[in-house]
């Protein structure tokens, strides 16, 4: 590369950044997830590069990385934003059940249809399923910002339990196909043990050690967790619930760290690394999933979409994805469920998830062009329901809040930002959770 095309790419990187910012002020006004301008972006610009005969590089490698940055950068985002008391545990019981029940039946209709399809047996369809049947944390939670505490809480609990549900069930599949039934239920309970354990060590001693370190420490806490991730992952673990206990451990401090308190207020060292740290994590996840999103759009085959096929299995998918939502929901919350049934979109997680299916798993009829209808009419469909929402009910619209400084919105999902926190919101406790 010579100094003139370094400076190009230079002047790519900061156009593209400067337009996801732009696209979160447009979805600010149109509640259209700025995931969608980012995938057109990337097609915009693989048209450029072909109309200027440019051979594009393998992005893949690039997008695998970027996909499990912006994957940890998820759970942490998440997780810094949930509060764990008493009070909240119903909540966070009842958002477990509609998530790991809404994962399950989602798995098994996605299945059916793929071994309808495929010829191929019903646990390679589950693995094949997962990915589709996962929520998008990444988009819902900036995205459910306006709605009452009560929506919010449920939806940005359950999203995240799906994510970590579903992640820990495709390894789990991968582990199945690969290793055999017996064989890889007793490596997932042995290594869902053990991820646990390592996870609540790894967060007492990395807050003992960074509680009273001076200088640069931020990115050198986002290292040491990109640092256990990756180990964790060469050890088989669940390094995903190693950063979400973290998360959850930093963000409800007062108390998980109680014992190594020695001051409160601002003077508290553990207090200044979370609201910092949760400053960081948003702003690094905004570059990462902005270039992810452009990537991917850059590798999008535009064939596959005037594939009739491919739109008959995408349009199934979404029908069975909408209708396991709707059963569960009707079961578990009753008639309330507007705006939540259309909250349901797929982004980032589905696509990792799907580059992550090993070669030999992989079959060569189920095309992208599936994942990409799937996550643009799910997308669209969530900005409908929001839009519809709140033309019909302003006045059940609030602005949440959180005791963290004004937090900074995600531009690379939705754009719609973080506003302050409802006045009636339960003040946290400083009492010991155990």
């Amino acid at each position: 590369m010579n100094g003139e095309s370094t400076y190009l790419v230079i002047i790519a990187g900061s156009l593209i950044l400067i337009l996801s910012y732009i696209f979160n002020l447009i979805a600010e006004r149109t509640n259209i997830p700025s995931v969608l301008m980012l995938i057109l972006l990337g097609v915009v610009i693989q048209f450029g590069l072909e109309l200027m005969h440019f051979q594009l590089a393998d992005l893949f490698p690039a997008l695998e990385v970027l996909g499990v940055i912006g994957l940890i950068m998820i759970v942490l985002e998440a997780a810094l934003d949930l509060e764990l008391n008493k009070e909240k545990l119903p909540l966070i019981g009842k958002s477990l059940v509609v998530a790991l029940s809404g994962l399950v039946l989602a798995t098994m209709a996605i299945a059916g249809l793929v071994k309808l399809f495929f010829t191929i047996d019903f646990a390679h369809a589950i693995l094949l399923a997962t990915p589709l049947a996962i929520m998008s944390s990444a988009i819902i939670i900036p995205s459910v910002q306006k709605l009452t505490a009560t929506k919010r809480e449920n939806m940005i609990y359950e999203s995240t339990f799906s994510d970590i549900l579903g992640i820990m069930l495709f390894y789990f599949m991968i582990s199945y196909l690969e290793e055999g039934g017996g064989t890889a239920a007793l490596h997932f309970g042995a290594s869902l043990i053990l991820t646990i354990l390592v996870a609540v060590v790894a967060s007492y001693l990395l807050i003992y050690f960074f509680k009273d370190f001076t200088g640069n420490k931020l990115f050198l806490l986002i290292a040491s967790l990109l640092l256990l991730y990756s180990l964790g992952k060469i050890m088989h673990l669940s390094p995903l619930l190693i950063i979400l206990v973290f998360g959850l451990a930093l963000s409800n401090h007062q108390r998980f760290f109680w014992i190594f308190k020695t001051s409160t207020g601002a003077d508290d060292p553990i207090e200044r690394i979370e609201k910092e740290f949760h400053i960081i994590t948003m702003e690094t996840a905004f570059v990462v999933r902005t270039f992810f999103f452009v990537i991917f759009g850059m590798t999008i085959q535009l064939s596959d979409l005037i594939d009739g096929k491919v739109a008959l299995i995408s349009a199934l998918i979404l029908l069975a994805l909408y209708a396991s939502r709707w059963l569960i929901l009707r079961l578990l919350q009753g008639s309330s469920m507007v705006p939540e049934l259309w909250l349901a979109p797929r982004g980032l997680i589905t696509i990792l998830l799907f580059f992550a299916i090993p070669p030999a798993l992989q079959i060569d009829g189920f095309k992208n062009g599936i994942l990409l209808y799937v996550i643009i009419i799910s997308s669209l469909l969530m900005t409908w329901a929001l839009v519809d929402h709140h033309r019909k009910s302003p006045g059940a619209e609030t602005s949440p809040t959180t005791t963290d400084p004004a937090p900074v919105s995600d531009p690379a999902d939705t754009g719609i930002s973080n506003t302050p926190e409802e006045p009636d919101d339960p003040p946290k406790s400083n009492a010991p959770l155990f």
